[in-house]
């Protein structure tokens, strides 16, 4: 009789589900776009969730390649699951928070009355979302896109919490697809699919003599999610534009986590202690030095996150938090003492995916505008941030066969200093222009070396 139950009751729930699973798979949608390159076109298929009324989608981070312009993002198409795939619809590209990182998209129109938020399956205002260890949950996940996107359930039970930094659960086994929305047993919205949680198996093949292991990766589902109440309150960060403006900056660079016998020593839980400070930010004219250790955040100290390295995940997420003109006051130890450090945040200088850049085709190679970023990374004092960066050398080109390189220092064209970035695009189209010219001489830098580069034309 218990055991008559019991089915029952499980088929009951299976039922219920199953009911429940209709209307929120309205929250889902695929997505795919093209990113032009010099070379080509290729195709990127995401998944993404709704968050309101007007077709606002929000898809993952890693979607988008760090090194792509949002100009190189064209023909944004969403697909409802299960439908014919030759039925899309046209969506905008809006544009990466720096905060939360998502990508957001607006879809057209057309079809706003076919889609329902993800807010409308959400708990009461301002109440936490109860997430418990052994609690079972369940989720969606799309098929590939040769299948219609044809949706399915996944269902899970909670195994770990944890904060890095962001609240997330990580379930026994996969739960949904990276970034779609998971719900509890009574359909209320519990999170988003974290990407980067995917299993991972290792394959061994007795035909390999040499037992060669080979990693298989299920990158179309995820075993944990970020909970709702880290989405919710912030579905409202759009970007300004395509390039995630405003973005807010403070200037450190360089944070590591102090490391458990230097925090016994200073007599901390957690610090983090600040390698670099940049020239021009407002860290630096604040009064912040390096080897600062930071103790405290706008009077919080520091929370205790394992593994440590989240700690500075935790920094870079309170400074994104803010919008610019707020006014940070960090706490660090310096010589012993506590010092408090009180700076107004300002624009972050241009962006790498802002940056200016052209692709010169008989050279075989793009230049990049230079920007802030590629000072820091070369360790160049700003008033050396001059000439343009090799953001694409075509394989066999002209400019390979020379020996360029991607992200190659470009500081003289034909022994001329390059000042900007207007003055490389003139020098080059007019060397590309030229047809009597039989080789073009660069100056780059390379790590710590200096080297000539001669690109022959002909």
């Amino acid at each position: 009789m218990a055991c008559t139950l019991a089915g029952l009751a499980l088929t009951s729930r299976a039922a219920e589900i199953r009911d429940l699973w209709k209307e929120r798979l309205k929250s889902v949608v695929a997505i795919e776009f093209f990113t032009e390159t010099e070379l080509d076109r290729r195709p990127t298929v995401i998944f993404g969730t709704v968050i309101d009324k007007e077709g606002t989608v929000v898809f993952a981070a890693g979607a988008v390649n760090v090194r792509s312009t949002p100009t190189e993002l064209k023909d944004f198409r969403v697909y409802l699951p299960g439908k014919n795939v030759r039925n899309y619809s046209s969506a905008t590209y809006i544009g990466q928070d720096v905060f939360t990182t998502w990508h957001y998209v607006k879809v057209a129109e057309s079809l706003w009355p076919s889609l329902v938020p993800i807010t409308d399956f959400a708990g009461p205002a301002n109440a936490a979302t109860d997430v418990r260890l052994a609690q079972d949950v369940w989720g969606v996940a799309l098929r590939a896109k040769d299948e219609d996107f044809e949706p399915y359930i996944l269902s899970a039970r909670v195994a770990l919490m944890q904060t890095i930094p962001q609240r997330t659960a990580v379930c026994m086994d996969d739960v949904s697809g990276p970034g779609l929305p998971v719900f509890d047993s009574k359909g209320m919205f519990l999170g988003l699919g974290m990407p980067g949680f995917a299993q991972s198996y290792l394959q061994f093949s007795q035909r390999n003599p040499s037992g060669e292991q080979v990693a298989l990766v299920n990158i179309g589902e995820t075993g944990a999610f970020q909970l709702a109440d880290e989405i919710l309150p912030y579905l409202n960060r759009r970007p300004l534009n395509v390039y995630g403006r405003s973005v807010p900056w403070f200037g450190w660079y360089g944070l590591q986590p102090t490391d458990p016998e230097v925090a016994a020593h200073l007599k901390i839980d957690i610090g983090v202690v600040v390698s670099e400070v940049l020239a021009g930010s407002p860290a630096e004219q604040s009064g912040l030095q390096p080897r600062d250790v930071v103790v405290a955040m706008d009077g919080k100290p520091l929370p205790r996150l394992k593994p440590d390295r989240v700690m500075v995940n935790y920094l870079v997420r309170e400074i994104a938090r803010h919008n610019i003109g707020d006014v940070v006051k960090v706490t660090v130890l310096r010589n012993g003492e506590r010092v408090d450090v009180v700076a107004k945040l300002v624009e972050e200088p241009k962006l790498f995916r802002e940056a200016d850049r052209k692709y010169f085709d008989k050279l075989g190679f793009t230049a990049r505008e230079f920007v802030y970023g590629d000072g820091i990374m070369r360790r160049a004092p700003v008033a050396e941030h001059q000439g343009v960066i090799a953001h694409f050398v075509k394989a066999n080109s002209p400019a390979a066969t020379a020996g360029l390189v991607t992200d190659d220092w470009i500081k003289e064209i034909d022994g001329t200093p390059v000042k900007s970035y207007k003055e490389a695009v003139d020098q080059l189209s007019a060397i590309q222009a030229d047809g009597s010219r039989s080789e073009a001489v660069l100056l780059i830098r390379r790590g710590g070396d200096t080297q000539v580069l001669r690109i022959k034309l002909k």
